[in-house]
């Protein structure tokens, strides 16, 4: 039993020697950091479209001030000083809520692009491999219609060969798009 107490004791003392005082201020440099962190999310939310813009919870007062930033010319001296005002309203905030809605919004994005890179490496596939392509994709997609898709490799090849404009080179992507992303 003593000897838990002891070790206790020990643990404390490596904690205070290793600077875990949580009462401390922060630096200047580690308060600058911060503050240009926070400047730089609220420069996120004036990029936002106006529609995910209303998804982020914020209060009607630092949802002024991203508005008004986003009416402000870019080049203009005044726009580097509401993100400055943006970043001091953050300070002032819990900015946790913030966060997770941007990141959010950030991993939806990147889902659709990858979603979307898949359509068109499939349908590269069914352009350049043809039938063996077209197996895999009916294998994965069994709703795929094995009829159309080689006429629209046909179609394609023969686009390429007149150089003609690439129509059913979007078709198909547009068919695979409302097939397999329904």
């Amino acid at each position: 039993m003593s000897d838990h107490k002891h070790h206790s004791e020990q643990e404390s003392f490596f904690e205070e020697e290793a600077g875990y005082d949580y009462d401390e201020p922060l630096s200047k440099t580690e308060l600058k950091r911060q503050s240009e962190r926070l400047q730089k999310l609220g420069e996120e939310l004036v990029n936002l479209s106006a529609a995910h813009l209303a998804t982020i919870p914020m209060d009607d007062e630092l949802a002024d001030a991203v508005n008004l930033a986003r009416n402000i010319n870019r080049k203009k001296d005044g726009y580097r000083r509401q993100l400055q005002f943006i970043g001091k309203l953050m300070r002032q905030r819990e900015t946790d809520e913030i966060e997770q809605a941007l990141a959010s919004l950030t991993h939806q994005h990147q889902a659709a692009n990858a979603a979307f890179h898949e359509l068109e490496k499939a349908r590269e596939a069914v352009i350049q491999k043809g039938d063996s392509a077209i197996q895999t994709l009916i294998e994965q997609y069994p709703e795929l219609d094995r009829q159309k898709l080689r006429q629209f490799h046909r179609q394609v090849k023969k686009e390429r060969e007149k150089s003609a404009p690439p129509k059913a080179f979007r078709e198909l992507f547009q068919y695979l798009k409302e097939i397999i992303q329904p």
